[in-house]
């Protein structure tokens, strides 16, 4: 196990120092030999000639190359390959892979934990997010500035990357502090805390991070990639609460604080769907699984700032018949069931910095079905929530810039 290679993915949203950040450690490497492999979306790829440029080695040599795609995607074949022909020539010591700036880390990750020739060559170190510290601020500040889209060939929000880049993290580079002042990086730093606990932060400027701290630390569990998100810590950590509402405090100097509302009633469709296009400003995150009235699918909710998506992900389990609810049941012991209602169910984690709690639960409770409403459900089946597996809803976006 001690001679695999360890590997550190470095991912960001465009413009955050990810480049600039390579060409320092390619400078400040000391004795390590550092091997790094550069993804870009474009047919001529930039950074790998900047790093080359920066660090004075070849394209060829010590910088790899892999364009016209996301690596978490599309070129996770030429990914793997490129990856076990590097570890065949065997002249580093460590790899550090940049993916492009609309790329999420996690799946990359997965490359090289699965038992595969990959996985047999290298082992994780890190998952490293830089942050764009002054767009972090902005984005979440609650100052109305318009939203960009992560890149032309993406068309999710901005902050829905930047918030799922920092969710998977070990790692965050809060980069460019000299463009906030150190309130508003104390910010930066709380927002990162409630959006993925376990990650260990630096404050930088111009990418200039310590490479021991970069490279050297091992942070990484192959059981746990992505799996503790802040949304998903606050649903597991905090089942009830004490005040039976699943509620929790991180510091709260900022008032980044999240909560879990939970219910066994469904939601009436279009309050419910009002409610999310509403949501206050300072709602950071928000993310669970919805029980809607007339609809038989899970609806998942992904907001991220201005963006609020929901996704239909399968039918409940008590919805099928009776044969497949025990086969499904069977296989999932652990699966909390209701006398009543079986797997249907509310969870919805809220993160956010100065939220009314009561307010919004009160909002979300008079968003329930009333009991006249529930004798006749099947008057509501025409609802905004999509009605077969995977079909997404936007029911909010940015003004674009």
């Amino acid at each position: 196990m001690t001679d695999r290679i360890p590997v550190t993915v470095l991912s960001g949203s465009l413009g955050a120092g990810k480049t600039t950040l390579l060409n320092h450690l390619l400078g400040s490497a000391g004795d390590r030999d550092i091997a790094v492999l550069v993804n870009d979306m474009g047919d001529v790829n930039v950074d790998a000639e900047l790093v080359a440029e920066g660090s004075e080695v070849d394209v060829a040599g010590g910088v790899t190359e892999l364009s016209n795609g996301c690596i978490c995607c599309e070129l996770q074949d030429d990914l793997e390959s490129a990856v076990v022909r590097l570890a065949d020539d065997r002249e580093f010591d460590h790899l550090v892979v940049e993916s492009s700036g609309i790329s999420e880390p996690a799946p990359v990750a997965r490359l090289f934990t699965t038992e595969s020739r990959v996985a047999a060559k290298y082992r994780v170190n890190g998952l490293v997010t830089v942050v764009d510290s002054r767009l972090l601020v902005d984005t979440f500040g609650g100052d109305g500035t318009p939203e960009r889209v992560a890149a032309e060939e993406d068309d999710r929000p901005l902050s829905d990357l930047l918030v799922e880049q920092i969710e998977v993290s070990n790692a965050v580079v809060l980069n460019k502090a000299d463009l906030c002042t150190d309130a508003e990086l104390d910010e930066a730093e709380e927002l990162v805390a409630a959006l993925q606990p376990d990650a260990d932060v630096v404050r930088t400027s111009f990418s200039e991070v310590d490479p021991s701290w970069l490279l050297d630390v091992e942070r990484f569990d192959e059981g746990e990639v992505g799996d503790l998100p802040g949304w998903k810590r606050a649903l597991e950590e905090d089942d009830h609460g004490e005040d039976g509402h699943g509620h929790r405090h991180p510091d709260e100097v900022y008032g980044v604080s999240s909560f879990t509302y939970r219910a066994r009633r469904p939601f009436h469709p279009e309050r419910v769907a009002e409610v999310l296009r509403t949501l206050p400003e300072g709602v950071v995150r928000s993310k669970g699984t919805l029980w809607v009235a007339g609809n038989e699918f899970r609806q998942t909710v992904g907001q991220a700032g201005e963006s609020v998506r929901v996704t239909a992900r399968g039918p409940w389990i008590a919805s099928l018949p009776e044969v497949e609810q025990d086969l499904y049941r069977s296989n999932r012991p652990n699966l909390e069931w209701d006398a009543e209602h079986g797997d249907r169910r509310t969870e919805f984690v809220v993160i956010g910095t100065d939220v009314d709690e009561a307010a919004l639960r009160e909002r979300l409770d008079d968003a329930l079905v009333t009991d006249d409403e529930w004798a006749d459900v099947e008057e509501l089946a025409d609802g905004p929530f999509g009605t077969e597996d995977a079909a997404e809803v936007v029911l909010r976006a940015p003004e674009p810039r």
